[in-house]
């Protein structure tokens, strides 16, 4: 479920519009599904060195997924439909696992907190099992 976006160097995903650099990932942000597709119509701009494109996975951003997904990511793993992350939701805060729903973009945080990477290391590993 790869995709390939316009992204700003300065920041920001391109508009629809193919103008305009949004700040977030969202709906209205220009994708494709291949590689070559970004690149030909990156070719048609006129700031092309300003611009990179970009592959989005869910697995390596779930934040472009999952825009309610607050905090630091630190570790994502697939179980079927879902996207599980290991994630700090305010800096100093303990930890807590995401369950992420690729179908509903739904966002559900664990209630049992971790204070430290083994405890969560542990539960993340088994969770699902």
């Amino acid at each position: 479920m790869s995709i390939f976006a316009l992204q700003s160097l300065a920041g920001g995903f391109l508009d629809e519009d193919l103008e305009h650099f949004n700040k977030n990932f969202d709906d209205w942000c220009i994708q494709f599904e291949e590689y070559e597709d970004a690149m030909d119509i990156m070719q048609t701009l006129e700031n092309q060195e300003g611009i990179d494109i970009v592959e989005i996975t869910p697995l390596s951003y779930p934040k472009y997924f999952f825009r309610s997904l607050q905090g630091t990511i630190y570790t994502t793993r697939q179980i079927e439909d879902k996207i599980i992350c290991v994630v700090e939701p305010h800096m100093g805060s303990s930890f807590k696992i995401a369950v992420c729903d690729l179908k509903t973009k739904k966002v559900r945080l664990s209630k049992t907190s971790y204070k430290n990477i083994p405890s969560v290391e542990s539960a993340f590993a088994n969770f699902g099992d």
